[in-house]
């Protein structure tokens, strides 16, 4: 078994520029039972240097799950989930999309470069919960 699987939390890697999304999420997590210690990344740009160890990154740990969001600045979300699933080093990190686009057009490009979800903005609780849960119970983890 891995040390990933033996610890008892997840390191959740949240790409988010929006506040009150960030403070949403944050309490959606805390309240949903999962014991984890939450990261941020404000931009694409961002999220590629902490995923990457770069900079002021280069201590960061490696995340069990991305939640990403689509409309960043620097670099969208698309670009940065294109990048983490051709990169080797990160393909296998479980990606979980949170946006408000419930365009057909994102949701099937989300999952044709390889999300691992996609959820809705606002974030339902349940909803959430049921994806990390899958996540977690297929051992995708790290």
């Amino acid at each position: 078994m891995t040390d990933k699987l033996m610890r008892e939390y997840i390191n959740i890697l949240l790409v988010e520029d929006n506040e009150a999304d960030i403070y949403l999420t944050r309490e959606i997590l805390n309240e949903s039972g999962f014991s984890h210690h939450l990261y941020f990344a404000m931009d694409g740009s961002e999220a590629i240097s902490f995923l990457r160890r770069e900079g002021a990154y280069k201590s960061s740990p490696c995340p069990d799950v991305i939640l990403l969001d689509l409309n960043l600045p620097k670099k969208n979300g698309f670009d940065v989930l294109a990048e983490v699933k051709a990169d080797p080093a990160l393909k296998d990190i479980p990606v979980i999309i949170l946006s408000t686009s419930e365009l057909e057009d994102d949701v099937l490009s989300a999952y044709s470069l390889h999300a691992d979800g996609y959820l809705f903005k606002p974030i339902d609780p349940d909803e959430f919960n049921n994806a990390v849960r899958k996540i977690r119970n297929k051992d995708i983890l790290r």
